[in-house]
């Protein structure tokens, strides 16, 4: 039998690591690729040729939600399946519509996940079931794409003027979408708005 390749991309070493030992246990799988970043997914699968990558969300370069679509639109015959620490409903949403066959979280056991490549690679989709049904719950988020790039570039602090320089749009029309974003949220201040739409997965 010829084993499912696998790349994983992690940018924690001992993660990445300790789930390439895991599953290079398995008989029928083989990892041919490991990355810690990002935007290294595409170049790493055109070298490797995997049938499915693993990647984290939480990455440096791009994150795996982006990687996901970039690897997708590259390799559309590469099967994704994100593996997350984070189990946040609107991570999962936007994991699906980036291209993504599956998503689990980093606490699942071994021989379920090595269990998710194989299923994901035959082509099925495989969801945590708890996350599913709070992802339904939870709906769609409530920010526009412009009150997103707002709120991701409000991560790291700044001034408006600052923040209007990041997402290329004047002052005014930077503080009106963060107080609609502000709005949607509930929050009382723009840290709050970024914190909230993060534990969502919204950003």
């Amino acid at each position: 039998m010829t084993p499912i390749r696998v790349l994983l991309a992690d940018d924690q070493a001992l993660v990445r690591g300790a789930l390439a030992a895991l599953l290079s246990l398995e008989p029928d799988l083989e990892v041919v690729a490991e990355v810690g970043r990002g935007d290294e997914v595409v170049a790493a699968a055109r070298r490797s040729s995997p049938d499915v990558a693993l990647l984290d969300v939480e990455m440096p370069g791009a994150d795996g939600i982006a990687a996901c679509a970039e690897l997708t639109a590259a390799l559309p015959g590469c099967r994704v399946l994100v593996v997350t620490t984070f189990g946040r409903p609107g991570y999962l949403r936007r994991a699906m519509e980036a291209g993504a066959m599956g998503f689990v979280v980093k606490d699942t056991p071994a021989r379920q996940l090595a269990e998710a490549v194989r299923r994901v690679h035959a082509g099925l989709r495989v969801v945590d079931p708890s996350l599913a049904a709070e992802t339904l719950v939870a709906g769609r988020s409530p920010l526009t794409a412009r009150e997103t790039d707002v709120l991701r570039a409000a991560r790291d602090g700044g001034t408006v003027a600052d923040l209007a320089a990041v997402v290329h749009l004047s002052e005014g029309t930077v503080r009106n979408h963060l107080s609609a974003a502000m709005g949607k949220t509930g929050a009382r201040t723009r840290a709050e708005a970024v914190r909230i739409a993060e534990q969502n997965g919204w950003l």
